[in-house]
């Protein structure tokens, strides 16, 4: 049976209402790729539309027609990076693991992640200046907190079963540990190797950070027992191939 011309003209207002979608989709994502890197190096109050615009190849209107202004961009960008730090971290499957192993695979990522994303750290410094005001209004960034703590929480409390945690670990002030142990290094790089007149970007000591980050955070969390080696603590599988991406130069 011959296609009429009703059918041609169906399909191709169909395949062409699905070439929009896919340009419109390529657009926002370009727009929102161009609008991390100028939020990154210049910060909310440095950075400009038209450059952002002009590094997407987009024009202004479909600039604001995505994203409404430039403050609405700006929270994209942050919804864009916590949504890749939170899927970053589900792709580690620490259900999976041994508790201990799981602790210290969830430092190892968040040293890494940090070594391999100082942009975002410019970025968080930033809303931090602002005093958190935009990422409030955020219930997307909240709500992808919430599946970490659950993780954390599951980690700390097979700890408890087996013997190898102590009892009474809040499991925030634990994720706030872990991220300060593998931020502040990176944040303040520059005036901590001009006042100890050593690099900390260079691999060697990097390498000597992570351990040491690792060992005072599991040494503190396990229990007397665990410690003098009587409860057996795996050593995770996946940390030796991580490491070698650490290097922050």
């Amino acid at each position: 049976m011959n296609e009429t011309s009703a059918q041609k003209q169906s399909g191709r207002k169909t395949a062409g209402a699905v070439k929009r979608k896919r340009d419109s989709a390529l657009t926002r994502e370009a727009i929102l790729r161009a609008a991390t890197f100028e939020f990154c190096r210049n910060g909310l109050g440095g950075a400009r539309v038209e450059a952002i615009a002009n590094r997407a190849k987009a024009n202004m209107r479909l600039l604001y027609q995505h994203f409404g202004d430039k403050y609405g961009l700006y929270l994209a960008v942050l919804e864009h990076v916590y949504t890749e730090i939170r899927a970053a971290e589900r792709q580690l499957k620490l259900d999976d693991l041994e508790p201990v192993a799981a602790m210290r695979e969830l430092i190892d990522f968040t040293f890494t992640f940090f070594g391999n994303h100082q942009d975002y750290i410019a970025l968080i410094n930033t809303e931090n200046l602002q005093r958190g005001k935009y990422l409030r209004k955020s219930p997307k960034i909240a709500a992808l907190t919430v599946p970490l703590v659950t993780s954390i929480e599951g980690i700390l409390r097979r700890g408890k079963t087996v013997n190898a945690f102590r009892s009474g670990v809040d499991p925030i002030q634990l994720y706030v540990t872990i991220t300060a142990f593998s931020y502040f290094h990176v944040s303040n790089r520059y005036t901590l190797s001009a006042m100890f007149d050593k690099d900390l970007g260079d691999p060697e000591w990097l390498g000597e950070r992570r351990s040491h980050a690792q060992d005072v955070i599991v040494t503190w969390l396990t229990t007397p027992d665990a410690a003098r080696g009587t409860t057996k603590m795996p050593s995770p599988k996946r940390t030796s191939a991580r490491a070698k991406d650490a290097s922050l130069a």
